[in-house]
């Protein structure tokens, strides 16, 4: 891997696609390198935006303007950092030796729920929920019964899970707890999808002790570079609000056996998805057993927490495998959670308060702003992260410290 300088005739140019929180980070880990960054995103002074060299708006989604910025931009590497992205457009690029991380095969599959399911519960035979696919109400009707009436004396209705294929951060999902649930949720969906309406996954609910985010980086190793290695960091539990990552800690405790499973999914799901990077494999564990849920292709959000937890975090393990270059050796550094400053407004100028109270008396403890120009419902804005002597004491610490900073909505 040869590295140029950024401005320079042999820079090495990496387009960023999805400029948020997540893409800041990636945007910041891929400065240390020396990479000229291109931040792209459909609103402008996104967060990744005002750490990167150039910057670009415009709609991900449109065909044409993706290939237009393709061609302007003339990216080494692409790095999708969200899932609206028209990968059509990147499967093009790759065909003319443009690097896309992981691959384009791999942001096809895992933006689509049906693409990654199928692979892991009909290719791979992964242990996942029961599962149908509907693209209409009549054929989303007799899913749900499908998966939630048992024959018995009575018929017994078990809740499911809706979500469209095509959404993210939990929009457009719900769970169906009754019958008189069903019209709703359907509403739901086909409101909620990245591509407004369409087809929706109907899933068994499985009454799980936890879940968990496995962290799994494919990277180059071997004595002669020559092997794919994968690589897992602890496991993240998470706690999720309306399908939305709220808080995380590292790591969650679960048995020997079940982490054994949970590893040998994650190695299964990313060896088939191919390419190099970090993959957020989202996990259900009940006992021992451990059920396949999703799988991102890029850090995750509830990955926040390796900010403070790990010598390298996330975002600096994707970075360094996408680069080409070897993952020797991940430190941890003790029990750490996180949790997101959300909040609900509307603003275009944002500003927080309060920061040096809450952070008063709290070793070991870090705030992260992203910087997002404004809101509209709600958001995430920040998030703040923790380490101490168990999980329990860290995210004590986390809640403390965001029940403190005192946001101030300006217009």
């Amino acid at each position: 891997m040869n590295i140029g300088t950024p401005f320079t005739k042999k820079a090495t140019r990496v387009m960023l696609l999805g400029s948020g929180e997540l893409g800041k980070e990636v945007a910041i880990e891929l400065n240390r390198y020396g990479i000229e960054v291109h931040a792209c995103d459909s609103y402008p002074n996104a967060p990744a935006m005002q750490v990167s060299q150039f910057s670009h708006v415009f709609n991900m989604l449109d065909e044409d303007e993706l290939r237009e910025a393709i061609v302007k931009c003339d990216p080494d590497i692409i790095i999708p950092e969200v899932e609206a992205i028209a990968t059509n457009v990147l499967k093009e690029a790759e065909e003319i030796d443009r690097v896309v991380i992981p691959s384009a095969r791999a942001v096809q599959l895992t933006m689509n729920r049906e693409g990654i399911r199928r692979l892991a519960a009909e290719e791979l035979k992964l242990k996942t929920s029961k599962y149908k696919f509907a693209s209409t109400k009549e054929e989303f009707i007799k899913a749900v019964q499908e998966i939630s009436l048992q024959s018995s004396v009575d018929d017994h209705f078990l809740p499911c899970v809706v979500k469209p294929v095509m959404s993210s951060s939990g929009k457009g999902q719900s769970v169906i707890r009754s019958e008189k649930d069903i019209d709703q949720a359907w509403t739901y969906a086909q409101t909620g999808g990245r591509a407004g309406t369409g087809k929706v996954i109907v899933e068994e609910f499985i009454e799980f002790d936890y879940e968990i985010t496995l962290l799994t980086i494919r990277s180059k190793g071997g004595q002669w570079l020559n092997d794919d290695i994968t690589t897992c960091c602890r496991p993240i539990g998470h706690e999720q609000v309306d399908g939305d990552y709220i808080e995380s800690w590292q790591p969650q405790d679960m048995s020997t056996v079940a982490l054994m499973k949970a590893k040998e999914i994650a190695e299964s799901i990313t060896k088939a998805l191919g390419g190099y990077g970090l993959f957020g494999v989202e996990l259900f564990v009940k006992d021992d057993e451990v059920y396949f849920s999703e799988v991102s292709p890029r850090p995750h959000d509830t990955g926040l927490v390796t900010l403070i937890s790990q010598d390298m975090s996330e975002f600096a393990l994707h970075v360094r495998a996408l680069l080409g270059l070897p993952i020797n050796n991940i430190n941890f550094n003790g029990a750490s959670a996180s949790k997101v400053l959300k909040y609900t407004g509307k603003s275009n100028s944002v500003s927080f308060n309060d920061l040096d109270i809450a952070l008063n008396g709290h070793p070991n403890t870090q705030l992260r702003l992203f910087g997002k120009p404004g809101l509209d419902g709600a958001r995430r804005m920040g998030v703040v992260v923790s380490r101490d002597t168990t999980t329990e004491q860290a995210l004590d610490t986390c809640k403390k410290v965001v029940s403190k900073i005192i946001p101030t909505f300006n217009e």
